[in-house]
């Protein structure tokens, strides 16, 4: 039996799996409700080139096209450095490893994970 899913969960293993498909590097997703009303969910993930980049962000917009989720925009892809697939209540942002060290999307929209992960251990 097939337990109806809330349009973000079915949303998230499209993109997942559209990533997964053409092995999408280091693949992150935020939940970002309480920070903004743009979006619910933010993926963040690496490609190896600008062809990889470009190939990964097209495999989501052609997969989300097929299950009924049509993009609202699709930035960037002429560079390749950094495609921005807007889904409406999931932004995906496929970007090459400099690029995405660069503007470290994580530390703006994750900063208390980030500051959990790095935070030394303390003794009692």
């Amino acid at each position: 039996m097939n337990v109806p899913q809330a349009p973000d969960a079915a949303l998230l293993d499209l993109v997942n799996a559209a990533l997964a498909d053409l092995k999408a590097v280091d693949v992150r997703v935020i939940d970002v409700r309480d920070q903004t009303t743009m979006t619910d969910h933010m993926v963040i993930a690496s490609g190896t080139s600008d062809r990889h980049v470009r190939a990964l962000a097209e495999n989501v917009v052609v997969e989300a096209k097929h299950r009924g989720f049509p993009p609202i925009g699709v930035e960037g892809e002429s560079h390749g450095e950094w495609v921005l697939v807007d889904l409406g209540d999931v932004i995906v942002h496929v970007m090459q490893p400099r690029i995405r060290d660069y503007y470290n999307l994580e530390r703006f929209w994750a900063p208390s994970e980030e500051a959990e992960e790095k935070a030394p251990a303390t003794s009692h």
